[in-house]
């Protein structure tokens, strides 16, 4: 499909499914490398990072476990500048590696809000996993360990990625058309 429509808004096709896979497997190739020994912990953030988790760690090489997160931080197509959490984490992470799997990182106040969330729990060392970067709207003071890609500050849909909660079953990325 070149383009598809949702809801009120249109959008057209800008990353097709191969390259989003050629960017997880570099990604995975960087885990894998920089994890050999341990048995990390993927924290993702739901629902937008479900389909890059699920891609991402069939490719991860060591014993791994995953926990599930959800955030809330856009309305529409706008980010609300507020993140609240829905639902949060059971697992006892002391002295663990963490990887947190999220699917795009744009101003990256969510993750600021799980860092925060995860400083009193004593953790080995947290590392980021992002399939889509947008530097252009970035404000956090972390580093993103492994990028996939970097995009410009468009608003999208695709692969997890949704518009009022549609769009994130397509398998492509897709950009609103102005």
């Amino acid at each position: 499909m070149k383009k598809v429509t949702l809801h009120d808004k249109t959008f057209a096709l800008s990353i097709p499914y191969s390259d989003i896979q050629q960017a997880i497997e570099k990604i995975a190739a960087q885990i894998n490398k920089d994890t050999v020994g341990e048995t990390p912990i993927f924290v993702c953030l739901l629902n937008g990072a479900f389909m890059f988790a699920a891609d991402l760690l069939k490719l991860i090489e060591m014993p791994a476990e995953v926990s599930f997160i959800k955030y809330s931080s856009y309305a529409g197509t706008q980010s609300v500048g507020e993140v609240s959490e829905l639902i949060g984490l059971n697992t006892d992470l002391k002295g663990r590696t963490v990887i947190v799997i999220e699917d795009i990182i744009d101003t990256g106040l969510t993750i600021n809000k799980l860092l925060k969330d995860l400083q009193p729990k004593e953790l080995k060392r947290v590392k980021i996993a992002t399939l889509l970067f947008k530097p252009e709207a970035f404000k956090g003071d972390y580093v993103i360990d492994y990028v996939g890609m970097s995009i410009p500050n468009d608003f999208i849909v695709g692969y997890g990625l949704d518009y009022n909660e549609l769009g994130r079953n397509l398998k492509d990325i897709y950009t609103l058309v102005q």
